[in-house]
C-alpha cells in the first residue's frame, strides 16, 4: 500500500515539474496612460529617482523604508537603492539609458524577498499638449517564477501597481508643469 502511495506522489511531483517547466520563460507587463503634461515635464519626474516618491506606487507601501541615491543625480548612471518591509523588499534601480523626453531604460534588481533582475522601460510620446507614457517591465522566469505564475497573475498584480503609478505620475507631472514658467508666445 505504501509503495502505491509513494509512486502516486512521485507521479504527481513529476507532473507538477513538467507543468511548471512548460510555463513561459519570459514575462512582460505593460501599461499605457495619457498624462496631462508635455513630455519634458513627465520625463523629468521619471528620469530623477529623487522625484519617484511623489508618484511611485511602492513608495506609499512602507513609509519607514530607507532609500539611498548614488551615481549621477539623474539620467544615465543614476542609482536608487531601497530597504523596506515585506511589501517593498530590498533592491536597486540603475538608469541604463536616458533619451530626453523620449525613453528611459532601467536595470531593476530585487534582493529581498526574492532575487530577480528585470528591465523597466518608459517611453514618452507627444499627444498634443499631453504625453502618452508606456511603462513596461520584462524579464526571465526561472523555475520558481514559473511556479509562482501558476498561482499568481503577474500581469494583474504588477499591472495594477503600474496603473496607480501612472495616475500619480499624471498628478506629479501636472504639478511640475504648472510650476514651470510659461513659454513666451
Amino acid at each position: 500500500m505504501f509503495t502505491f502511495i509513494a509512486i502516486g506522489f512521485a507521479v504527481l511531483v513529476l507532473l507538477l515539474v513538467v507543468v511548471v517547466s512548460l510555463q513561459p520563460a519570459h514575462f512582460r507587463v505593460t501599461r499605457t496612460a495619457v498624462i496631462a503634461a508635455e513630455p519634458g515635464a513627465v520625463f523629468a519626474n521619471v528620469n530623477d529617482f529623487h522625484k519617484w516618491e511623489a508618484w511611485s506606487p511602492w513608495a506609499k507601501l512602507d513609509p519607514n523604508s530607507t532609500a539611498a541615491y548614488a551615481g549621477a543625480s539623474s539620467g544615465e548612471g543614476a542609482i536608487f537603492s531601497w530597504v523596506g518591509n515585506a511589501k517593498v523588499g530590498e533592491g536597486r534601480m540603475t538608469i541604463l539609458e536616458s533619451r530626453p523626453s523620449d525613453f528611459i531604460k532601467i536595470n531593476l534588481e530585487f534582493f529581498k524577498p526574492f532575487k530577480a533582475t528585470n528591465t523597466a522601460e518608459f517611453t514618452f510620446k507627444p499627444a498634443g499638449m499631453q504625453t502618452e507614457v508606456t511603462w513596461s517591465m520584462h524579464g526571465k522566469n526561472n523555475f520558481m517564477g514559473k511556479a509562482m505564475g501558476l498561482i499568481m497573475n503577474c500581469d494583474k498584480m504588477i499591472g495594477g501597481s503600474f496603473e496607480k503609478g501612472l495616475s500619480s505620475l499624471n498628478d506629479a507631472s501636472r504639478a511640475t508643469a504648472s510650476a514651470q514658467p510659461a513659454k513666451p508666445a
